[in-house]
């Protein structure tokens, strides 16, 4: 009797951490959301229970993986286009693309910088810069925005041999927080992060220089977690959440 008592614990024991991990969620995010889904995230588990999984990454990294079949209930990219792709490939719950914020970039140095970030991309030009890192235009939306507002004041093909990329926004970051870079133009989210905010200073870059960063995110129609996912999508429409993107700097759509 014992021994089956011990058998039945077990395997109500085994059950329940089975049901647990079952209603993790899995999300592959733009590096630029590092921080504020760190603080989402915690908020979810705590309302609901609910665990949430975060990968962080560079959204065009992240689109590829997924039309190869990536394991992910859900998609938060850094632009509107790699998850309308994947809507239109029918890769997506229908009805869950859902824009969310808009980003910002800013000119960012360490404190011990005499950089004058007064001077906006210009600043760049300074002869004591020797690397600028940027994310990866390739497939780092960030990385884009960057090389545009450059471009849009005229100074990309003066500095372009002194940059440094990033494989995503994050790593970028690691770059000129590390001193591997002097400067570095990275997601004003970032910038507020606890990790960053202490170590350094920034100038955000005007809006108009570069194309907006608009971002949106898809459930995944190969999700086995779809009630979770629209469960955590519809806590991001929230006005707590919506104020807690706010607090990274970003920009939330009225909806």
């Amino acid at each position: 009797m014992k021994k089956r008592s011990i058998a039945l614990c077990a395997l109500v024991l085994s059950l329940s951490h089975h049901f647990c991990v079952a209603q993790d969620l899995t999300i592959a995010a733009a590096a630029d959301l590092q921080f504020a889904m760190q603080d989402i995230a915690s908020r979810f588990q705590k309302e609901t229970g609910k665990n949430v999984k975060v990968i962080y990454g560079s959204s065009g990294n992240f689109f590829q993986q997924l039309q190869n079949g990536a394991p992910f209930d859900m998609f938060f990219s850094a632009n509107l286009d790699y998850a309308k792709r994947l809507e239109a490939g029918g890769l997506t719950e229908p009805g869950s693309y859902y824009q969310y914020a808009q980003g910002k970039i800013v000119l960012w140095v360490a404190n011990e910088s005499k950089l004058d970030l007064s001077l906006g991309p210009q600043a760049l030009l300074d002869p004591s810069v020797k690397k600028i890192a940027v994310a990866n235009p390739e497939h780092a939306p960030y990385g884009r925005a960057a090389v545009a507002a450059m471009q849009k004041t005229n100074i990309y093909d003066r500095i372009k041999s002194k940059l440094v990329l990033g494989e995503n926004i994050s790593q970028t970051a690691t770059f000129v927080v590390s001193g591997a870079a002097d400067v570095g133009i990275l997601a004003l989210s970032l910038a507020l992060s606890p990790d960053m905010k202490d170590k350094g200073r920034y100038s955000v870059i005007p809006a108009a220089d570069y194309p907006p960063i608009e971002q949106a995110c898809v459930i995944l129609k190969s999700s086995r977690k779809k009630g979770v996912a629209q469960q955590f999508q519809a806590f991001i429409k929230t006005s707590a959440i919506a104020n807690v993107f706010r607090g990274y700097g970003f920009v939330v759509p009225v909806n």
